[in-house]
């Protein structure tokens, strides 16, 4: 009986010691659930207070005369308008935007396409560039991105888009020719992104006669020692080399044999990898000139990828050290990269990129960068609900996320509501927004 009453009492006191351990755990739990939504309501308390500042209106308004007059279509409520995803016709937005931000039972005809297209004019269109940057900026400071060895990666692919067909248009960005019918007018699309978070730190739209690797290199003025570069086999330049390493940063990029005599010869070789010295060809040295880079070889890494499919691919690299960046771990990082791609398809095809508003090239510019903006709004949240994901399905027998489409269905009309509420009641929407991201999800 004794030894029934010690093994009592020991069962008792493991009992006592796990329920305290769960009750423990749940309050952590909630603690930072409650944590995660109070840094997504600091990060939209954060924006809110630039896009109303007197500050910001002024450096982004086209005169000192705009914007000064009471409207009903004012610098703020001009922006917000171009953040919400817009799509269809300008009425049928207006009065959407209208009954959401007035509360509005029935949407009301409040400001007519004219006056919107009067109002966009006077609107710089790097408004919503510096609104990505600031956005951007608080998510790596603020949150808890992930990282690869150290380094947050950067993904770098380009596209195109099909613009209105107007006068303008055409003579700002230029057409393409097609098989049939008329030329189209078209531009060129360039992304910077971190495919780890589905952050885009710096986008860029340009006439179709700027060329992908030009774009990239406006990309590079924004990279620091703790980026790494993932490019496409269509990049590799020593010029943009050099250009990645005199930021202090590092590269990782696919590289054609056909027209480089060095990484043919490696791939004859048989070897895994080995370390080259890059030099400067005639083609380059104009561009390291144009950009202050000095002409010394590079010391760089080739490393041999087998696909599944037996295809052969070489990387490039200035991952030099063999040691802290062993061979295993470049199949991993060239796989990397495909969320660049993919995203594209999301904007081309859930945010509806091409469908332009406006007939001008600075509604062109306009459209482009508040939904680059507005997308990335719906990453970062989306960052923060990626946790509470995790934690409900960590016994399942695949991994899952949030499903981004919903997610920007979610986000659509939220927006404005998000940026036009008090401080007091943004955590409580966060807390709403964030629980609808995470029942939404998909292996």
């Amino acid at each position: 009986m004794i030894y029934l009453g010690v093994f009592n009492s020991d069962y008792i006191s493991i009992l006592q010691r796990r329920t305290t351990w769960l009750i423990l755990l749940k309050i952590f739990l909630r603690l930072a659930q409650s944590l995660r939504d109070k840094i997504c309501a600091n990060l939209v308390d954060f924006i809110k207070e630039i896009i109303f500042s007197s500050t910001f209106i002024e450096q982004h308004r086209q005169k000192k005369t705009d914007f000064t007059r009471s409207r009903l279509l004012p610098f703020t409520s001009l922006v917000l308008y171009f953040c919400n995803f817009t799509k269809s016709s300008y009425q049928s937005e207006l009065n959407k935007f209208f009954k959401i931000s007035t509360g509005y039972t029935v949407a009301k005809h409040v400001v007519s396409k004219m006056a919107l297209c009067k109002a966009r004019r006077k609107l710089k269109y790097q408004a919503f560039v510096e609104l990505n940057d600031q956005a951007a900026e608080y998510f790596y400071q603020h949150f808890t991105p992930l990282t690869w060895h150290g380094f947050f990666l950067k993904a770098v692919d380009g596209s195109t888009v099909k613009l209105p067909n107007y006068p303008e248009i055409i003579d700002h960005f230029g057409t393409w020719g097609v098989r049939q019918g008329d030329p189209v007018p078209m531009a060129r699309i360039s992304q910077m992104l971190d495919p780890l978070n589905r952050i885009t730190t710096h986008a860029l739209i340009k006439p179709k006669g700027i060329g992908e690797r030009e774009m990239a290199a406006s990309h590079f003025e924004q990279l620091s020692e703790k980026d790494l570069v993932l490019l496409d086999r269509g990049y590799p330049a020593f010029w943009l080399f050099k250009l990645i390493i005199s930021r202090g940063a590092h590269f990782c990029s696919r590289i054609s044999s056909k027209k480089r005599k060095i990484v043919h010869k490696f791939i004859e070789s048989g070897q895994r990898e080995q370390i080259i010295f890059l030099t400067a060809p005639v083609t380059s040295r104009k561009a390291c000139r144009d950009y202050c880079l000095v002409l010394k070889p590079i010391c760089l890494r080739l490393l041999r990828i087998e696909l599944d499919s037996g295809e052969v691919e070489v990387l490039i690299t200035s991952l030099t050290n063999r040691q802290q960046y062993p061979y295993p771990l470049f199949e991993e990082l060239y796989h990397a990269r495909w969320p660049v791609e993919e995203d594209y398809k999301v904007m081309k095809c859930r945010i509806e990129l091409e469908n332009f508003s406006g007939q001008t090239k600075l509604s062109v510019y306009q459209d482009f960068h508040a939904k680059i903006f507005s997308k990335n709004i719906t990453s970062m949240i989306g960052f923060a609900a990626q946790d509470r994901v995790a934690k409900a399905t960590e016994s399942r027998e695949y991994n899952y996320k949030i499903n981004f489409t919903q997610a920007l269905s979610t986000m659509r009309d939220t927006i404005v509501v998000l940026f036009q509420r008090a401080a007091s009641e943004i955590q409580s929407l966060i807390s709403d927004v964030l629980e609808t991201f995470s029942m939404a999800i998909e292996p």
